[in-house]
């Protein structure tokens, strides 16, 4: 088997990185809220304190929050499902936010992450969970932690075993009583 080259490929990638994330608040049409929420987005910056928000744009009575102070983490043991993530039609982010007490609060987000394994357990529980595209920065740089660590496993369909032969002496009955 002969190897390839990749050129510009750093291979001492670091496995984590500084995300914010962009929330969107718009008018609700919803008779009791006065307005919903949605992450719609996340860039690899860090644009300033943990925990800041601040008004990034306003439009229409919509408007759009950058949260800064989060990071996306890279886990060895996630990286097949990074693979499958970043070669889905649509390679996207997860970000897990909290359930805000009062309904027309802003949901606050704790956690991004590429794995779907890694925050499926939060869709089960009472944790808000936002799919959204897949920042290019953040594709190249998971698609590099991937190539670097990654080796695909060929699974095997198992045969399946014929048990009458294991057990001599075991009648198996076919007809059903009536």
């Amino acid at each position: 088997m002969s190897s390839i080259e990749l050129q510009d490929f750093k291979q001492d990638l670091p496995d984590q990185m500084p995300v914010s994330v962009i929330i969107e608040k718009r008018p609700s049409d919803h008779p009791w809220l006065d307005f919903s929420y949605q992450a719609v987005g996340v860039v690899a910056a860090e644009t300033g304190q943990a925990g800041e928000l601040r008004r990034i744009h306003e439009e229409n009575g919509v408007e759009r929050f950058l949260l800064a102070g989060l990071t996306l983490r890279l886990y060895l043991d996630q990286c097949e499902s990074y693979y499958h993530n970043l070669m889905s039609p649509q390679p996207g982010c997860f970000i897990v936010a909290n359930q805000p007490d009062n309904a027309g609060d802003m949901p606050r987000p704790y956690l991004v992450s590429l794995s779907f394994d890694e925050v499926h357990a939060y869709l089960e529980g009472d944790e808000l969970v936002y799919a959204v595209p897949i920042a290019p920065e953040l594709y190249k740089w998971s698609e590099a932690y991937v190539l670097t660590h990654y080796v695909a496993v060929k699974k095997n369909k198992r045969r399946l075993t014929d048990w009458r032969q294991q057990a001599p002496g075991l009648v198996l009955h076919t007809d059903t009583p009536s």
